[in-house]
């Protein structure tokens, strides 16, 4: 999925535009699978994070780097 697909499905995930709760939590999922951040829908919903942007949060979804304990 390309950044400019994800940055349109954080906004949708924001607007809460599923029409049901299972299709808002599909639409989180597939954010998910996408990025390597396991925690990045807490940019979308976490209070700390409010103020970054749809890009900022792909952003930094994406820039996720995975370490080997």
């Amino acid at each position: 999925m390309e950044r400019k697909d994800l940055i349109e499905l954080v906004e949708k995930i924001r607007n809460a535009e599923g029409v049901s709760e299972k299709e808002n939590d599909d639409l989180i999922d597939q954010f998910l699978a996408h990025v390597p951040d396991p925690n990045a829908a807490n940019y979308i919903f976490e209070k700390e994070y409010e103020d970054l942007s749809a890009s900022e949060i792909v952003d930094r979804a994406l820039a996720y780097k995975p370490f080997m304990l």
